[in-house]
């Protein structure tokens, strides 16, 4: 969660100054102010050498003109927040996230346990998990893998980015069964092409302060020793690698690629969920396993957002610079409301509430 900000008074300016000559008014009106409280403490004084009472009458300081004070303090702060003042405001908040999520394309992707198969489920868990991102600061990037990895889009703070590429994978993996590079799962291409995004970012647009992390969805693989070998290498990048599995245990069979002549022979291949190898995969890897279906996928993208983002343990400072006009016409607006409490008459009260309804109408029209 971000700090309250901290304004930077050597910043602080204002981007419209031609309106601050207006401040001569009410400049003005407090040397009438001030002229107004001399005469009054010497009428006071008079006053109290004159009359002889047999209890002592006692007057405040300035009386009714402290409204009048409270008045031209509030005008002179509108009028500077007409002259927009800005400020650079700065504050810490927790470190944000790089995620690169690696999909599984394969062939066992096209497999039916879940509906409505195994690759549009997963699509339809990245679209979810898009959407429960606060984009405030995270960055995502997507590759498939298969035998060979595809990289779709790079580490980008543009969720309209990763959104053309979810809607635009189509109702099949683009890893067509005919491509004999299809039937094979190769997670560890995958790591290593998702280290090579990271990478190359950090080459062309500079190191990045957020912690990286892989987010593997995929169905399982055997394990091997080049799988130990690419987490190995994603754990001397400190990227913990996260799995989320997809499919059943009952599992289904995959379809055979298409005659020439357009027919399908009978599958003979079953594919199952294995959960075993996608377990020791998260653990070799230094992250976490998740399944798509054992909950809604907003539950399980919030477990693995917050796993992600709590993986952070150091806060970046944030600056921006900011009009601070809102916070002048609230202090304007707190000065009028303190100078209310110095009003005794009913025809100075019914002035200010007849002022506070016209200056209400007035901003309900402006909202309109």
């Amino acid at each position: 969660m971000p700090s309250l900000p901290a304004i930077d008074v050597e910043s602080f300016r204002f981007a419209s100054p031609a309106y601050l000559w207006l401040l001569v008014i009410p400049a003005a009106l407090l040397v009438v102010w001030v002229w107004r409280v001399i005469r009054r403490r010497a009428n006071v004084r008079r006053l109290a050498a004159q009359r002889v009472l047999p209890v002592r009458q006692r007057f405040g300081p300035i009386g009714d003109l402290a409204f009048w004070a409270c008045v031209l303090l509030a005008a002179s702060l509108c009028i500077a927040a007409i002259a927009r003042p800005q400020a650079r405001l700065s504050s810490f908040r927790k470190a944000s996230a790089d995620i690169v999520i690696l999909q599984d394309a394969s062939a066992s992707m096209y497999v039916t346990d879940v509906r409505p198969d195994r690759w549009r489920r997963s699509v339809q868990f990245l679209r979810t998990f898009a959407e429960t991102l606060s984009w405030k600061g995270d960055r995502v990037a997507l590759a498939l893998f298969a035998q060979l990895a595809a990289p779709q889009v790079r580490l980008t703070k543009d969720p309209n980015a990763l959104f053309f590429f979810i809607d635009h994978l189509g109702d099949r993996s683009p890893f067509r069964l005919e491509n004999t590079t299809t039937w094979d799962t190769n997670i560890e291409e995958g790591i290593r092409w998702g280290i090579r995004l990271v990478d190359k970012d950090e080459e062309v647009f500079g190191k990045s302060g957020n912690p990286k992390a892989f987010l593997v969805i995929s169905d399982g693989q055997a394990w091997s020793g080049t799988v130990a070998t690419a987490l190995q290498e994603a754990r001397s990048h400190k990227i913990p690698v996260h799995v989320a599995g997809i499919g059943t245990t009952v599992g289904g069979m995959i379809p055979e690629p298409a005659r020439p002549d357009g027919t399908r022979p009978p599958p003979v291949i079953r594919s199952v969920l294995d959960r075993n190898s996608l377990v020791q995969l998260a653990v070799a890897g230094g992250g976490e396993y998740f399944e798509i279906g054992d909950e809604p996928d907003r539950v399980v993208a919030f477990r693995i957002i917050d796993r992600l983002h709590r993986q952070s343990d150091v806060s970046q400072q944030v600056e921006s610079f900011e009009d601070l006009y809102r916070r002048f016409l609230m202090a304007a607006a707190v000065m009028l409301g303190l100078g209310s409490l110095f009003l005794h008459k009913r025809a100075d009260l019914a002035w200010q509430a007849g002022g506070v309804a016209v200056a209400v109408i007035l901003l309900a029209s402006l909202a309109r």
